[in-house]
């Protein structure tokens, strides 16, 4: 019998989660594991309680900040980060695993939460059309492990 491991498992989580996105310009999806247990998920998006994107502006999602990103959304990290402290669970030492790789931001609060290790799928350089990941490129400077997943993932009703 063929047993995933659990860095296959996390990554398919973290596309599933994603489709939970009310984003409408991108849906990314992330797993906090710890010891080979899952501590936290989250997906990117406006705060519980506030606008859902794709249903109060269905045509263009929320509106802009002064940078121009998203005025609403929380990413899918800070999510996951968020809910584990909420709750009273340390990340120190865990392995986060995203769709998409961390922002700047991100990485910051990454590294200051103690987050050992990142393994991302797709790239946010790529995605946003600049020249290197700086969010990776930060935390490999301090010391946190980042792996870029190039596995195939066949659990997965549907890629993003």
């Amino acid at each position: 019998m063929l047993r995933p491991d659990f860095d296959d498992i996390y990554m398919e989580l973290a596309v599933n989660l994603a489709k939970r996105s009310h984003c409408i310009k991108r849906q990314v999806g992330a797993v906090l594991a710890k010891d080979t247990r899952i501590i936290s998920i989250g997906y990117n998006g406006p705060p519980a309680g506030t606008h859902n994107c794709d249903e109060v502006w269905p045509e263009v999602g929320c509106p802009r900040d002064s940078k121009g990103g998203c005025s609403l959304a929380l990413h899918a990290e800070q999510n996951a980060i968020l809910y584990a402290v909420k709750n009273k669970t340390s990340v120190e030492g865990a392995t986060l695993y995203i769709t998409l790789s961390p922002c700047l931001a991100c990485s910051r609060i990454i590294f200051s939460m103690g987050i050992s290790k990142v393994i991302y799928l797709n790239s946010y350089a790529a995605y946003k059309g600049i020249a290197s990941d700086e969010g990776v490129d930060f935390l490999r400077r301090f010391g946190v492990e980042v792996e870029k997943f190039d596995k195939q993932l066949t659990n997965v009703t549907h890629m993003i």
